[in-house]
């Protein structure tokens, strides 16, 4: 990467991010419906759910985590739009700006403000109860994993931001990426659930992630759920990252 896109990326990086700093209910919003979720099943559904763990809020946070980053990623969809409305991408060209570095600030800024919604979320399983022995090496890798999966999903909210007709059309593609956890392992252990109902959640991306997560908070051998679970990620960021450059080089064309 060049001096000048690394340069131009940091710059609107700090536009974006205070923007997000003037405008804190952003994070405060994309906090409450995982907080409330998770609230929801540990006081009341929890003594009716058979997890086979101890505490249920041990078992549920991987989930809870993954719908927070999603709620959160709906924003970097909102935003880039309002930007392409605005007429701001039109006036940043007219610019000595490398024309990626725009895209890549709206990406870097939703990967802070969801990492910032995920330690709140985990501050408040911490109060409900939620202990883990994992060293400092399993902490990483939840947050290297957890990164790899904000990564795939802001390259999704790009091409929504660059292809949505309305403001709710930007924002509303996220919806199935936040119940997608409820059809996974992320509440319940797959093996209760009906054949076609288990057999969609055993070979979705969601049930891999949670359950290494779930592994590595729980210090027991992570199986090879870690390689479908990346495998996962990285092919999402891929293909997402290719069709969004794509969308966005025919926007600006």
């Amino acid at each position: 990467m060049s001096k000048r896109f690394l340069g131009d990326t940091a710059l609107l990086t700090g536009r974006s991010l205070r923007h997000i700093m003037r405008s804190p209910d952003t994070i405060i919003t994309t906090t409450i419906m995982p907080i409330a979720f998770m609230l929801l099943f540990v006081y009341v559904f929890g003594g009716a759910i058979s997890s086979g763990s101890d505490s249920y809020v041990d078992y549920l946070l991987p989930g809870i985590l993954l719908i927070t980053i999603a709620s959160s990623i709906s924003y970097t969809a909102f935003r880039l739009f309002m930007d392409m409305k605005s007429g701001i991408f039109e006036r940043f060209q007219s610019m000595p700006i490398a024309r990626s570095s725009m895209l890549w600030a709206h990406v870097l800024t939703s990967l802070v403000a969801s990492l910032i919604s995920v330690v709140v979320v985990v501050g408040v399983a911490l109060l409900m109860g939620f202990r883990s022995g994992a060293d400092v090496l399993a902490w990483l890798a939840v947050a290297g994993i957890l990164i790899l999966f904000t990564l795939a999903l802001t390259w999704l909210a790009v091409i929504a931001g660059l292809s949505a007709k309305t403001v709710d059309g930007a924002s509303a593609f996220s919806y199935p990426l936040i119940f997608l956890p409820f059809i996974s392992s992320a509440f319940v252990a797959t093996a209760t659930m009906p054949g076609p109902v288990r057999a969609f959640a055993e070979n979705q991306p969601v049930t891999s992630i949670v359950n290494t997560i779930r592994d590595l908070y729980a210090q027991q051998s992570v199986s090879t759920d870690i390689w479908i679970a990346l495998a996962w990620c990285v092919g999402i960021l891929i293909v997402a990252y290719a069709l969004a450059m794509a969308t966005y080089h025919r926007k600006i064309a």
